[in-house]
């Protein structure tokens, strides 16, 4: 047994010895940090994170922040928030080229994501361009919590049970549809299959979503979450939101049903 209990703690202790890792820093509370990332940063000598346009901070080393020293060299990447494919594939391929120069240059590099590193996640892009363009540069991952998880923790705190899922529940995170038709088709589809659902990038959606959870009589079922782990959040009832809020950072918990068998 204790030969077992030695296994991830030696798996864990080599992580600040790799020179590329791709870091999780959580939904916006420092102190979400997993051990293992705030070790990856203490060895870093650089620090890479996201931005949406040049001079920005960005939210990922904002939420990193406490944990970087003065002596570490922080890294703005240019990743554009556009919808078009052009813009976003080059900055995907130069933060890669980026982030090979440096570890080539003998540096030890964290690029920070917000939330989990592998789940709607610039790191991901930036995870596959190393792996097609820098075959030779390797590198680890370091999963963070995602908005998701935060967002039923902080629920409970205020009395606002939403277990993500139970047993053989399925859970299923999503950007929230896009009309009125598919959301109403999703959350029929979630009821009939027993699953949770985390409709994450709710945006200026809230009005008409907040309109078809209550035709589907959802309201007192579904979490609002906005801003989760940062100062500013905000936890509750749908029901307690009004339709002409205007959240960003925004996302819903939907639970439409419960287990037979409870405590």
């Amino acid at each position: 047994m204790a030969g077992w209990l030695a296994l991830p703690l030696s798996i864990t202790s080599e992580c600040p010895q790799d020179q590329l890792v791709l870091v999780g820093v959580g939904p916006g509370d420092p102190e979400l940090l997993t051990v293992a990332a705030v070790r990856a940063l203490e060895a870093a000598d650089v620090v890479a994170h996201p931005i949406a346009h040049e001079g920005a901070e960005g939210m990922a080393l904002a939420i990193a922040s406490r944990w970087i020293r003065p002596d570490q060299r922080c890294l703005p990447l240019l990743f554009p928030m556009v919808t078009e494919s052009q813009p976003r594939i080059a900055a995907w391929r130069q933060a890669a080229d980026v982030l090979a120069a440096e570890v080539r240059s003998g540096n030890r590099v964290v690029l920070l994501c917000e939330g989990d590193v592998s789940l709607f996640a610039t790191g991901s892009y930036v995870q596959l361009a190393l792996r097609r363009h820098h075959p030779d540069v390797p590198f680890v991952l370091i999963p963070g919590i995602t908005s998701v998880s935060a967002a039923a923790a902080a629920a409970a705190k205020d009395s606002f049970d939403v277990p993500l899922a139970f047993q053989q529940e399925g859970l299923l995170i999503r950007p929230c549809p896009e009309t009125h038709a598919e959301l109403i088709a999703l959350l029929q589809s979630a009821r009939k299959t027993s699953t949770v659902l985390g409709l994450i990038k709710l945006g200026q959606r809230w009005s008409w979503v907040r309109a078809a959870l209550e035709q589907e009589q959802l309201l007192d079922r579904a979490l609002f979450a906005q801003r989760v782990g940062w100062p500013d959040q905000w936890v509750a009832s749908a029901q307690a939101v009004p339709d002409d809020v205007r959240p960003y950072f925004s996302m819903l918990l939907i639970r439409q049903q419960w287990p037979e068998v409870l405590p």
